[in-house]
């Protein structure tokens, strides 16, 4: 058994498409790498092994989560290590390149890799003399690096110039040194799709298409070329992390609202969010919420989509997972959560419904599509003459959108929150596909047009 079998718990956020690390240092006390807000499976795995949280690293200031170095500095008392150039606004403390901090028995070493961002660490763990793995955060990750245009799109070629000479730096080491990036398959920090997450410097050299560009101008060329859209929401977490965020005590609850509460918050700017099935929210639900059904990436799609400084009010269906709501809303910087609602309570008190028409691929004959799946995935197969607008833009585009469309992504969730958008807009005789272009594909036994 290695190092990694015995010491190290990768802690998949399978959402946001983030690992964070945790250590065990053999002693009854921990690190913690890259740690999000949400420190719930952090803590089981910690308690699993009777250990404290000695030391809390971040890579560098996060765009898609919400730190929780903070709260582990509060809770366990934990040493934050963090590149000083961050100018973080808390207890830290501050490395750059070469230093290291002595874990008692492994060494971490800081090396300044910028790129992702401009403060950037990656973390080399030593035995000695022995190079066992690096934290490599937004640098190096499995088969790419992570986008450079999170500062603007102005800096975008000045961090990708830097991020070449970061990823040729950390191709100097060893080739068994273990790779543990933060970001994986499903962020949308550029990370290509993929099972692994983790890798080594020798496989990285083999097969990562960025590290075998002949030149930086080569590099830089096809980093930003590969660089799709990203939440709204990235643009205002890395100064959040830079103050650092609130302590909070217990889990905050979400309440139950009656809906005569809920009427008051809409009239004060609330905002509805359904996070039912979508087979429930196409049944029924509130004029004007905004779908964005439970699952692993209702963080994204929340964050993306609705404001982060109004009430927000949820629409949930029994036996819904609230403490899974909030952490999700929390772990990104949404603290306005007003409470819930069922939507049992809202029809009994006589609230108003809208329905949106959810239909099997051989239902939908020739009405006009609208795909609102990434670009990537658009061009990669979709149905024949659809429209292409990605989700995260429709709210701004919602008059470029056929009248009456169906509207489909890769298998429904995503285009019922777009229908919901589109209705909130004022169209009408909307409907969902229930499914998504391989579906209709093997319905109608046509193939999918490739492209733009």
């Amino acid at each position: 058994m290695g190092f990694a079998d015995d010491h190290l718990i990768p802690l998949v956020d399978e959402g946001l498409g983030n690992s964070a690390y945790l250590v065990d240092l053999g002693d009854g006390r921990a690190l913690a790498v890259d740690a999000s807000r949400d420190l719930r499976t952090l803590r089981t795995a910690a308690d699993r092994r009777a250990l404290t949280i000695a030391f809390a690293a971040d890579t560098h200031l996060h765009a898609d989560f919400l730190s929780g170095a903070v709260q582990l500095a509060a809770d366990d008392q934990a040493t934050v290590l963090a590149s000083s150039a961050g100018d973080r606004a808390f207890a830290h403390t501050g490395l750059g390149d070469g230093d290291e901090t002595d874990l008692g028995g492994l060494t971490l070493r800081a090396l300044a890799t910028p790129g992702h961002t401009e403060e950037h660490l990656s973390f080399l763990l030593l035995d000695g003399v022995r190079e066992l793995g690096v934290f490599t955060g937004g640098s190096l990750i499995v088969g790419s690096a992570a986008r450079t245009d999170l500062l603007g799109a102005d800096r975008a070629e000045e961090l990708a110039r830097a991020q070449y000479h970061s990823l040729r730096r950390l191709a100097e080491l060893p080739d068994a040194t273990a790779v543990w990036p933060t970001h994986g398959a499903g962020s949308f920090c550029s990370a290509p799709p993929g099972a692994e997450r983790t890798t080594t410097i020798g496989a990285q050299k083999q097969a990562n298409a960025l590290l075998a560009a002949p030149d930086e101008d080569t590099f830089v060329r096809e980093l930003l070329a590969s660089l799709g859209s990203y939440p709204a929401y990235f643009d205002r977490l890395g100064e959040r992390n830079r103050h650092g965020p609130a302590i909070l005590g217990d889990t905050p609850a979400l309440p139950v609202l009656t809906p005569a509460e809920v009427r008051s918050l809409l009239g004060q700017g609330g905002q509805l969010v359904d996070a039912r099935p979508v087979a429930d929210f196409a049944a029924g639900h509130i004029p004007g919420a905004v779908s964005i059904p439970l699952r692993d990436q209702f963080a994204t799609w929340l964050g993306w989509l609705l404001p982060d400084d109004a009430p927000l009010v949820v629409v949930t269906a029994p036996g819904q997972d609230l403490t899974e709501i909030t952490w999700q809303a929390l772990k990104i910087g949404y603290e306005h959560l007003a409470g819930h609602l069922e939507m049992a309570a809202w029809t009994a008190g006589g609230g108003q419904e809208q329905t949106i028409e959810l239909l099997t691929a051989d239902r939908i004959a020739d009405r006009p599509v609208l795909d609102i799946r990434q670009h990537a995935e658009h061009a990669a197969g979709h149905i024949p003459g659809a429209v292409g607008i990605e989700l995260g833009d429709l709210a701004a585009r919602a008059d470029e959108a056929p009248d009456s469309a169906v509207v489909a992504c890769g298998h429904g969730e995503r285009a019922m929150t777009a229908a919901s958008l589109l209705q909130r807009a004022g169209q009408h005789g909307l409907a969902v596909l229930d499914g998504g272009p391989s579906d209709w594909a093997a319905a109608t036994g046509r193939s999918l047009q490739e492209g733009e």
